[in-house]
Protein backbone atom coordinates (compact mmCIF):
# COMPACT_ATOMS: atom_id res chain seq x y z
CA UNK A 1 0.00 0.00 0.00
CA UNK A 2 2.79 2.58 0.80
CA UNK A 3 4.18 1.84 -2.43
CA UNK A 4 1.12 2.68 -4.43
CA UNK A 5 0.94 5.75 -2.58
CA UNK A 6 4.62 6.87 -3.13
CA UNK A 7 4.30 5.87 -6.77
CA UNK A 8 1.36 8.18 -7.25
CA UNK A 9 2.90 10.69 -4.82
CA UNK A 10 6.02 10.88 -7.26
CA UNK A 11 3.14 11.06 -10.76
CA UNK A 12 0.80 13.63 -9.04
CA UNK A 13 4.85 15.47 -8.47
CA UNK A 14 6.09 15.55 -12.07
CA UNK A 15 2.31 16.21 -13.18
CA UNK A 16 1.35 18.77 -11.44
CA UNK A 17 3.17 21.32 -13.74
CA UNK A 18 0.64 20.43 -16.31
CA UNK A 19 -2.11 22.04 -14.00
CA UNK A 20 -0.63 25.34 -14.44
CA UNK A 21 -0.05 25.39 -18.23
CA UNK A 22 -3.62 24.19 -18.47
CA UNK A 23 -5.01 27.11 -16.49
CA UNK A 24 -2.94 29.74 -17.83
CA UNK A 25 -4.62 28.36 -21.00
CA UNK A 26 -8.20 28.60 -19.48
CA UNK A 27 -7.82 32.02 -18.62
CA UNK A 28 -7.32 33.09 -21.73
CA UNK A 29 -9.79 30.70 -23.40
CA UNK A 30 -7.78 28.79 -25.78
CA UNK A 31 -8.59 25.05 -26.78
CA UNK A 32 -6.80 22.30 -26.51
CA UNK A 33 -8.35 19.35 -29.07
CA UNK A 34 -8.42 15.79 -27.11
CA UNK A 35 -5.80 14.12 -29.46
CA UNK A 36 -3.59 17.21 -28.10
CA UNK A 37 -4.59 16.13 -24.69
CA UNK A 38 -3.58 12.50 -25.64
CA UNK A 39 -0.44 13.57 -26.95
CA UNK A 40 1.12 15.28 -24.50
CA UNK A 41 0.08 12.53 -21.94
CA UNK A 42 1.95 10.10 -24.00
CA UNK A 43 4.79 12.08 -24.24
CA UNK A 44 4.87 12.45 -20.70
CA UNK A 45 4.76 8.68 -20.65
CA UNK A 46 6.95 7.75 -23.04
CA UNK A 47 9.72 10.00 -21.24
CA UNK A 48 9.39 8.37 -17.80
CA UNK A 49 9.09 4.67 -18.87
CA UNK A 50 12.55 5.32 -21.39
CA UNK A 51 14.29 6.92 -18.21
CA UNK A 52 12.91 4.41 -15.74
CA UNK A 53 14.33 1.34 -18.29
CA UNK A 54 17.51 3.41 -18.25
CA UNK A 55 17.42 3.73 -14.30
CA UNK A 56 16.71 -0.47 -14.42
CA UNK A 57 19.34 -0.94 -16.55
CA UNK A 58 21.61 0.74 -14.11
CA UNK A 59 19.77 -1.51 -11.35
CA UNK A 60 21.35 -4.62 -12.84
CA UNK A 61 24.86 -3.27 -12.64
CA UNK A 62 24.74 -1.60 -8.92
CA UNK A 63 23.59 -3.12 -5.60
CA UNK A 64 20.32 -2.53 -4.57
CA UNK A 65 21.13 -0.35 -1.52
CA UNK A 66 23.57 1.84 -3.31
CA UNK A 67 20.80 2.03 -6.05
CA UNK A 68 18.06 3.36 -3.25
CA UNK A 69 20.36 5.89 -2.23
CA UNK A 70 20.90 7.62 -6.06
CA UNK A 71 17.83 7.49 -6.61
CA UNK A 72 16.68 9.67 -3.28
CA UNK A 73 19.72 11.94 -3.21
CA UNK A 74 18.38 12.56 -7.55
CA UNK A 75 14.87 12.82 -6.26
CA UNK A 76 16.48 15.28 -3.57
CA UNK A 77 17.99 17.18 -6.26
CA UNK A 78 15.07 17.37 -8.08
CA UNK A 79 12.93 18.85 -5.52
CA UNK A 80 15.59 20.94 -4.21
CA UNK A 81 15.97 22.61 -7.53
CA UNK A 82 11.94 22.84 -8.49
CA UNK A 83 11.22 24.69 -5.40
CA UNK A 84 14.21 26.95 -6.00
CA UNK A 85 13.11 27.53 -9.73
CA UNK A 86 9.81 28.45 -8.66
CA UNK A 87 10.74 31.06 -6.10
CA UNK A 88 13.95 31.91 -7.83
CA UNK A 89 14.00 36.21 -8.52
CA UNK A 90 13.43 36.83 -12.20
CA UNK A 91 16.50 37.62 -14.19
CA UNK A 92 17.21 41.50 -14.58
CA UNK A 93 20.70 41.13 -16.67
CA UNK A 94 20.02 41.91 -20.06
CA UNK A 95 22.07 40.56 -23.05
CA UNK A 96 23.39 42.29 -26.05
CA UNK A 97 22.06 41.07 -29.24
CA UNK A 98 25.06 39.36 -30.32
CA UNK A 99 24.71 37.31 -27.47
CA UNK A 100 20.91 36.65 -27.72
CA UNK A 101 21.06 35.58 -31.54
CA UNK A 102 24.09 33.16 -30.37
CA UNK A 103 22.13 31.79 -27.46
CA UNK A 104 19.30 30.86 -29.91
CA UNK A 105 21.04 29.64 -32.56
CA UNK A 106 22.95 27.03 -30.39
CA UNK A 107 19.54 25.57 -28.28
CA UNK A 108 16.90 26.69 -30.21
CA UNK A 109 14.75 24.25 -29.31
CA UNK A 110 15.35 23.59 -25.97
CA UNK A 111 15.47 27.45 -25.60
CA UNK A 112 11.37 26.70 -27.38
CA UNK A 113 10.83 24.47 -24.57
CA UNK A 114 11.96 26.75 -21.62
CA UNK A 115 10.20 29.54 -22.93
CA UNK A 116 7.03 27.59 -22.97
CA UNK A 117 7.65 26.15 -19.19
CA UNK A 118 7.61 29.46 -18.33
CA UNK A 119 5.62 31.15 -20.37
CA UNK A 120 2.81 28.42 -21.49
CA UNK A 121 1.32 30.89 -24.16
CA UNK A 122 4.53 30.91 -26.08
CA UNK A 123 3.41 26.90 -27.01
CA UNK A 124 0.86 28.66 -29.21
CA UNK A 125 2.85 29.52 -32.02
CA UNK A 126 0.43 30.81 -34.66
CA UNK A 127 -1.38 32.67 -32.53
CA UNK A 128 -4.66 30.97 -33.29
CA UNK A 129 -5.92 29.99 -29.64
CA UNK A 130 -5.83 26.22 -30.23
CA UNK A 131 -3.35 23.71 -29.42
CA UNK A 132 -2.49 21.44 -32.24
CA UNK A 133 0.33 19.10 -33.79
CA UNK A 134 3.25 20.82 -33.40
CA UNK A 135 2.72 23.04 -31.19
CA UNK A 136 1.05 19.90 -29.05
CA UNK A 137 4.34 18.17 -29.21
CA UNK A 138 6.45 21.02 -28.11
CA UNK A 139 4.23 21.58 -25.09
CA UNK A 140 4.54 17.78 -24.81
CA UNK A 141 8.16 17.79 -24.63
CA UNK A 142 8.22 20.85 -22.07
CA UNK A 143 6.24 19.05 -19.79
CA UNK A 144 7.73 15.65 -19.92
CA UNK A 145 11.16 17.28 -18.65
CA UNK A 146 10.81 16.64 -15.35
CA UNK A 147 9.32 13.90 -15.49
CA UNK A 148 12.67 12.17 -17.12
CA UNK A 149 15.18 13.15 -13.85
CA UNK A 150 12.60 11.78 -12.01
CA UNK A 151 11.86 8.81 -13.58
CA UNK A 152 15.60 7.84 -13.53
CA UNK A 153 15.49 8.16 -9.82
CA UNK A 154 11.93 6.16 -8.96
CA UNK A 155 13.58 3.04 -11.04
CA UNK A 156 16.68 3.20 -8.57
CA UNK A 157 14.59 2.81 -6.07
CA UNK A 158 12.61 -0.02 -7.03
CA UNK A 159 9.62 1.72 -8.97
CA UNK A 160 7.67 -0.40 -11.66
CA UNK A 161 8.05 1.95 -15.20
CA UNK A 162 4.98 0.65 -16.31
CA UNK A 163 2.85 1.64 -14.00
CA UNK A 164 4.61 5.10 -13.53
CA UNK A 165 4.05 5.57 -16.86
CA UNK A 166 0.45 5.06 -16.72
CA UNK A 167 0.13 6.92 -13.55
CA UNK A 168 2.18 9.93 -14.92
CA UNK A 169 0.25 10.02 -18.38
CA UNK A 170 -2.85 9.29 -16.75
CA UNK A 171 -1.69 12.74 -14.14
CA UNK A 172 -1.02 14.79 -17.17
CA UNK A 173 -3.97 14.77 -18.91
CA UNK A 174 -5.81 15.04 -15.58
CA UNK A 175 -4.29 18.17 -14.48
CA UNK A 176 -4.55 19.99 -18.01
CA UNK A 177 -7.92 19.43 -18.34
CA UNK A 178 -8.82 20.73 -14.81
CA UNK A 179 -6.02 23.48 -15.06
CA UNK A 180 -8.22 24.57 -17.95
CA UNK A 181 -11.37 24.44 -16.42
CA UNK A 182 -10.31 26.07 -13.50
CA UNK A 183 -8.84 29.05 -15.25
CA UNK A 184 -12.04 30.21 -15.70
CA UNK A 185 -12.90 30.89 -12.22
CA UNK A 186 -9.42 32.64 -11.78
CA UNK A 187 -8.49 35.94 -12.11
CA UNK A 188 -4.83 35.28 -11.85
CA UNK A 189 -2.59 32.88 -10.55
CA UNK A 190 -1.01 34.55 -7.96
CA UNK A 191 -2.67 31.76 -5.55
CA UNK A 192 -0.94 28.90 -7.83
CA UNK A 193 2.55 30.36 -7.51
CA UNK A 194 1.72 30.14 -3.39
CA UNK A 195 1.72 26.39 -3.93
CA UNK A 196 4.55 26.13 -6.50
CA UNK A 197 6.69 24.45 -3.74
CA UNK A 198 4.41 21.36 -3.62
CA UNK A 199 6.25 19.28 -6.53
CA UNK A 200 9.30 19.92 -5.37
CA UNK A 201 8.47 19.08 -1.73
CA UNK A 202 6.83 16.08 -2.34
CA UNK A 203 9.70 14.56 -4.74
CA UNK A 204 12.17 15.17 -1.93
CA UNK A 205 9.71 13.98 0.89
CA UNK A 206 9.96 10.34 -1.55
CA UNK A 207 13.78 10.96 -1.85
CA UNK A 208 13.67 10.82 2.24
CA UNK A 209 11.59 8.03 2.35
CA UNK A 210 13.99 5.96 0.12
CA UNK A 211 16.63 6.15 2.83
CA UNK A 212 14.29 4.71 5.70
Amino acid sequence: MIGVLSLLTIAFAVSLDSFGVGLTYGLRNMKLPWRSLLFIAGCSATSILIAMLFGSWLLSYLPTAVAEAIGGVILLFIGGWAIYQAYKPAETKEKTKEEEWVFKFEIKMLGIVIQILRKPMVADIDNSGTITGREAMLLGIALSLDAFGAGIGASLIGFSPVWMAISVAVMSALFVTLGMKSGRFFSGSLLIKRFAFIPGALLMMIGVFSFT
